[in-house]
């Protein structure tokens, strides 16, 4: 389930945005202090927050440290642009069309009887109707099942940290800027081999119930800032049993991002960047590409 979770942090906001219902993170703390790095050359100072997606209404997870790094910040860089939720959906819908559907080969055909009437019994219990999940090919079922049986546990997707984040950038008349493409971010998935999807769609089915107690942990390793925790559930076992998703989920597009903070550090000002945690950590996280580059960021 915790490799599950973290496929879902590229596609969660795609999908909820597109009305799925979609959420990652179910937040247990009642205050968070995420870990944050900073990044500085002769004019420049770059922050990177970790940040988990979607959190309960009640997470406080604005330290003193952090409002200060935010109000000093010029500009917000997300892993998307800040996009409205109209704007979000009338962009995803084609993709979701063209990459999470599949009716010419529907799920019953893939599945076992005895799968597809766990996916059925998922549907019910998590109130997606059949008719779009029997359509859909297997990452968008996978990912529909889990995040909607987290949805109905009361998670408020408009409590993650990105969309706190543009409203205290907004107050300033800054409008975030993406690291990616909404295209970009649906490659993760839509670049699976059908083995691979049918192996997500098949590990979801089997403890999807589960995904508010795994996430709570998560989420809880998070706001303690325990990377250590958190870099085994979220980056190792991805990476043990799909180096192949790892490589596309998180070395590929660490390495872009580093490149693209190289190119910030070429001008001047301070710029606050947040993406989710799991970029964060491992050995093949943001900063570590940043190392291999001359480029040290600090804990701050």
């Amino acid at each position: 389930m915790t490799m599950i979770a973290s496929f879902l942090s590229s596609a969660q906001r795609l999908l909820a945005a597109a009305g799925a219902g979609l959420l990652l993170f179910a937040a247990q703390p009642a205050f968070a202090e995420p870990a944050m790095w900073v990044v500085k050359d002769k004019d420049s100072t770059i922050y990177l927050l970790g940040t988990v997606h979607i959190l309960k209404p009640e997470t406080q997870w604005r330290t003193p440290k952090i409002d200060a790094a935010i109000a000093e910040s010029k500009e917000l860089w997300l892993e998307l642009p800040g996009l409205t939720d109209q704007e979000m959906a009338a962009a995803l819908m084609p993709l979701v069309t063209k990459h999470g559907l599949s009716p010419g080969k529907p799920l019953s055909s893939r599945l076992t009887p005895e799968e597809f009437k766990s996916l059925q019994e998922a549907a019910k219990l998590a109130g997606l109707p059949m008719e779009m999940l029997s359509i859909a090919r297997p990452w968008f079922a996978a990912v529909g099942i889990s995040t909607s049986s987290i949805t109905r546990a009361g998670y408020d997707p408009k409590s993650g940290v990105e969309e706190k984040l543009k409203t205290a950038f907004g107050e300033r008349s800054i409008k975030a800027k993406g690291l990616e493409t909404i295209e970009q971010q649906m490659k993760v998935f839509t670049s699976m081999t059908e083995e691979e999807e049918m192996a997500f769609l098949r590990a979801t089915l089997q403890d999807y119930d589960q995904a508010p107690v795994e996430l709570d942990k998560m989420v809880a390793d998070w706001a303690e800032g325990d990377i250590a925790d958190l870099g085994r559930m979220m980056v190792e076992e991805v990476k043990a049993v799909s180096p192949a998703l790892y490589d596309e989920l998180l070395t590929k597009r660490n390495a872009t991002w580093a490149v693209q903070i190289q190119e910030m550090l070429k001008g001047s000002g301070t710029t606050f960047i947040a993406v989710g945690a799991g970029h964060l950590i491992g050995p093949d996280s943001v900063q570590v590409q940043l190392k291999a580059k001359g480029i040290e960021a600090k804990r701050h």
